[in-house]
């Protein structure tokens, strides 16, 4: 038994991804490309996030959108059909976008001459924040719903986040979810993170998410 090799298969594939997503990060910074990584659970609102987002910025960039998910292609088609640029990408059963699926969908021809991309990764609070996609910051949706302690359960999410965004906050009344309670949480994990309460529903405070990606961008370009 002492002379049995063991493989760290799990260790090796971070390992490699991590490099890839470095390379991917150095080669879209040359080129001049903001790609936000973002992610949240099922149901959370990213897609109705996204297109609040396109809202604001569509006029001063060029936006393109890259749907992530095990299957279908509903999303996509609803990002198109508000004249946004958009692609889907299949995982074929993966629960996650790594950064060398990251890159086909950079290299696709409808991202070709995009400035800002949004990838919209595949809904789970787990696997998404296990592997570095390549992109320049981290965006995360907690929905109301979902309920006030998921920084508790789901620490590592909350960890690699620059920005949280607390989606559906027009129908707080309805539930149990301490605000306050859920931005120290998140804070304790990660203290640099940014926390901004919206609704997609309505459009409240995206005008402030669309300041902080036009900031973050502006710093990001100039360092």
């Amino acid at each position: 038994m002492g002379n049995v090799r063991i493989l760290e298969i799990k260790k090796s594939i971070y390992e490699d991804n991590n490099a890839e997503a470095e390379g991917l990060r150095h080669e879209l910074r040359e080129r001049g490309v903001f790609l936000i990584n973002l992610m949240s659970s099922p149901g959370s609102g990213k897609t109705s996030s996204v297109l609040r987002v396109a809202e604001r910025l569509g006029d001063e960039t060029r936006i393109g959108v890259m749907e992530a998910d095990i299957d279908s292609a509903v999303d996509a088609e609803a990002v198109a059909a508000a004249g946004i640029r958009a692609i889907q990408i299949h995982t074929d059963g993966m629960c996650h976008l790594d950064a060398g699926m990251t890159r086909q969908g950079i290299e696709s021809p409808e991202m070709a001459d995009c400035d800002l991309v949004i990838l919209e990764n595949v809904g789970n609070l787990v696997c998404p924040a296990e592997f570095d996609t390549g992109a320049a910051k981290n965006i995360m949706i907690l929905s109301v719903p979902e309920g006030d302690d998921k920084p508790l359960k789901y620490p590592l999410m909350f960890s690699v986040a620059d920005l949280l965004l607390i989606n559906k906050i027009d129908c707080l009344g309805l539930f149990d979810f301490d605000l306050d309670a859920v931005c120290a949480r998140a804070r304790a994990l990660n203290p640099g993170i940014a926390v901004i309460a919206v609704s997609a529903k309505t459009g409240e405070g995206f005008d402030a998410v669309a300041d902080w990606i036009r900031d973050t961008r502006s710093e990001w370009s100039a360092s």
